[in-house]
């Protein structure tokens, strides 16, 4: 196909829109080159003809990118990243409606690095996320795409970590910063984060950044960047408050909306009846019992329900975490560390402190409450059921939540019955894994081998009884089989890791 294919392709598509669909399902699988492929299907975009190229080798990517992407696997687009990539390739600005795990940040990830200039050492992209566990996923994953290409500097600047070491590491230098508002801001408002060459800024989940109360923060932010840039804007929902926030730091973006709504296949969902709020703990436990979840999210409104439901569930044994915006970010580290790695059951969390929570398996989700907004509904019920795997989602229901549910039923189109609790009492079942909490970390240059190595030295445990490993600055965290938790304990507090004695200790359920 030459380029004057496609402007006879744009002169005759001007009088038959009709047939230009099966224009775009045959002329795009035909021997054309990549750039040419290209240019067609954001073309047949921009007149509103549906067209989804599956493939990442359609895209014209940098050959290092692509390279990388097929040394990761990565072939087919998920639904977000075949809608999103070609407008953002192409340099437009995008707001982007996709549920949690949609694969995003690969979207925004590869539109970055494809407009990098390596040789320019300045900050050219901004990517602002609303926690620290979701700046940090953020980072890595970039870093993943990134690795093909040779001398990109990404660095993370979130609260509650030390300002100092942050303002080392900007004297440095970045291409790529990954932060959230407020300690961005504060870099910025400060001097020491130059925003001047900023050619692309990313808000990721703008809805949890506009719910934190981020707005005024944002904005002052938006006031230093260059007003010729490209913004991408993703969100789980899509309130009348993100639609205001597009108007302001955008302009003329393209809208790219992943429907929200499962299989039914995918996610079983049960509705249960609850006389009042005081029956909701002991609800939760009967729930619980009787599905036997491997690891469960608890969804509750505010922080309070958050601190009094967790501890109403260690008081029956469970190995249940909180987790909400009042914890020191060290608590939030490990809460997260502990529920990934499987040696905690349930997490009782508020819709902000979740966000971030990277679980690849997740068995059921609970709304204590019902949302009060449909759409974050369907973001909860979103993070069970992933990949193609059995999902399931409770939620508890008062009679005074009546109209909440009718919203919910119109919203998913689908009827809702209410039922009865299940009834089923037994105790609870303990996690498969034990943490082992290092007093050593990536300033000590601890490093995750170096733990395997500690722990399957002589007399040691199987590398296989190993579960999951984190490193932070000054700590660190490895997972192991719960029968072989004190073995672990003493292999490490008795041996050496880099040759010198750390602190080691078991985490047990508070």
């Amino acid at each position: 196909m030459q380029a004057g294919d496609i402007s006879l392709l744009k002169r005759f598509a001007v009088k038959r829109l009709d047939i230009i669909e099966f224009i775009a399902h045959t002329t795009l699988v035909l021997n054309t080159s990549r750039e040419n492929y290209f240019k067609i299907s954001v073309f047949l975009q921009d007149i509103g003809v549906p067209v989804t190229a599956s493939r990442f080798s359609s895209l014209p990517l940098l050959p290092a990118l692509q390279s990388n992407l097929s040394d990761l696997s990565f072939t087919e687009m998920t639904e977000i990243q075949a809608e999103a990539l070609p407008v953002i390739l192409k340099g437009r600005d995008v707001i982007a409606q996709a549920k949690t795990g949609s694969g995003k940040t690969v979207a925004f990830g590869l539109g970055i690095l494809h407009a990098l200039k390596v040789d320019q050492f300045r900050v050219q992209s901004l990517v602002l996320c609303p926690t620290r566990e979701l700046a940090d996923q953020v980072a890595r994953e970039i870093r993943k795409l990134a690795r093909a290409i040779h001398n990109i500097k990404i660095l993370t600047l979130c609260g509650g970590m030390p300002f100092g070491p942050q303002l080392a590491s900007l004297e440095h230098g970045a291409h790529i910063v990954v932060g959230t508002p407020g300690r961005i801001e504060e870099h910025v408002r400060k001097g020491k984060l130059n925003l001047e060459h900023v050619s692309q800024f990313v808000l990721d989940e703008a809805d949890r950044m506009l719910d934190m109360g981020f707005q005024a923060t944002m904005d002052a932010i938006v006031d230093k960047l260059p007003q010729q840039r490209q913004t991408l804007l993703f969100s789980a929902t899509y309130p009348d408050t993100i639609d205001a926030l597009a108007k302001r730091v955008q302009k003329n973006p393209v809208m790219v909306k992943v429907e929200t709504k499962h299989t039914h296949g995918s996610i079983q969902q049960y509705f249960y009846k609850v006389r009042n709020n005081s029956e909701r703990a002991s609800a939760i436990h009967q729930v619980l019992s009787h599905f036997a979840p491997e690891s469960t999210v608890v969804f509750c409104n505010t922080k309070r329900e958050v601190s009094e439901l967790a501890q109403a569930l260690q008081d029956l044994r469970y190995h249940a975490l909180p987790l909400h915006g009042d914890m020191e970010q060290r608590e939030r580290d490990q809460t997260l560390v502990r529920f990934a790695n499987k040696s905690a059951t349930v997490l009782v969390a508020t819709d902000v402190a979740a966000r971030g929570l990277d679980i690849e398996e997740l068995g059921m989700v609970i709304n204590y409450h019902i949302a009060r907004d449909p759409e974050v509904h369907v973001h909860r019920v979103g993070r069970t059921g992933r990949a193609g795997s059995q999902g399931l989602a409770i939620s508890l229901v008062e009679e005074k939540e009546h109209f909440k549910v009718e919203r919910l039923q119109e919203s998913l189109e689908q009827e809702i019955s209410l039922e009865k609790l299940p009834d089923t009492q037994r105790n609870p079942a303990e996690p498969t894994m034990v943490t082992l909490q290092i007093d050593g970390g990536k300033k000590q240059k601890v490093r995750p081998g170096d733990i395997v190595g500690a722990l399957t030295g002589d007399g040691g445990i199987a590398g296989d009884s190993i579960g999951k490993i984190h490193v932070f600055d000054f700590c660190a965290y490895v997972a192991v089989e719960r029968s072989l938790g004190k073995k672990a304990l003493n292999k490490i507090s008795k041996g050496k890791l880099k040759g010198r004695a750390f602190r080691v200790r078991l985490l047990k359920n508070t």
